[in-house]
């Protein structure tokens, strides 16, 4: 039994991985611009493969079939490519609509995180889009943070999770107000001003709301307590917070520049 060279067993992976994606985008409500990729990179590969079940003896070039084949694994890879690229933009369609869906009464410059950095993100809005230092950054999950700094094209976001991080809270449904801080293990530290405040795991913790809601508008979702810790004094309550945004997975957020 006559084993196939290299390439062309890898032409014919590549191949069948691209017929797959292109099946599974056009299930998923793929455009016609999938389709035309698809058929420019499987219709040259589709001839290779065919040639490769013909009797060797006809094969007058090895070289020009193996140019093809070569030519082949090209088009499957950038049809590969063009197919991500398509459902990564469709992601972020989706992520920005989810956003304001969540948030209908504030007025929000959608932008993307293009850069980690340990208590900070870079992201692609700036001064230029309306962002300027000061302003709440959210998900369509809750808080995220506020933009530190600003520049014409791209803007640092402080995390809500960055020890230097404070803001004004309240428990939800509830009178009871304090703060939360930023902690090293991605948690937030919340301190109640109310030492007689009822606190227990599970209860949703939220924006107060700044003066002329400036960083932050009242109501955003900010996480859901976690740990209540034993009291330490007689004028506050203390617990640990999980954030209502996971900040390992950002990407699409919002800057809030105007809370209506």
């Amino acid at each position: 039994m006559r084993v196939l060279p290299r390439h062309w067993r890898v032409l014919a992976l590549l191949v069948a991985a691209a017929l797959v994606l292109v099946t599974l985008d056009l299930r998923g409500g793929g455009a016609s611009a999938l389709r035309s990729a698809a058929a420019a990179a499987a219709g040259p590969a589709e001839r290779a493969l065919a040639a490769v079940s013909a009797p060797v003896g006809t094969v007058a070039d090895a070289g020009a079939w193996r140019r093809r084949a070569e030519e082949a694994e090209r088009r499957a890879a950038r049809l590969a490519a063009e197919l991500w690229a398509e459902r990564a933009a469709h992601d972020r369609d989706a992520g920005r609509r989810r956003l304001q869906a969540a948030h209908p009464s504030l007025t929000l410059v959608p932008a993307q995180v293009v850069a980690t950095g340990g208590d900070s993100v870079t992201i692609d809005a700036g001064t230029g889009d309306g962002v300027r230092p000061g302003l709440a950054v959210v998900t369509a999950d809750g808080l995220v943070g506020r933009v530190a700094e600003a520049g014409p094209d791209v803007a640092t976001v402080l995390l809500a999770t960055a020890p230097p991080a404070a803001a004004g809270v309240r428990l939800a449904g509830s009178r009871a107000i304090g703060t939360v801080e930023g902690r090293r293990d991605g948690r937030l530290g919340l301190r109640l001003f109310d030492a007689d405040a009822r606190l227990s795991p599970g209860q949703r913790v939220e924006t107060l709301g700044s003066s002329g809601s400036r960083p932050y508008p009242p109501g955003l979702p900010v996480g859901t307590v976690e740990r209540v810790e034993p009291a330490r004094d007689q004028l506050t309550r203390t617990a640990l917070v999980r954030p209502a945004v996971t900040f390992g997975t950002l990407d699409v957020v919002g800057v809030i520049t105007d809370a209506g």
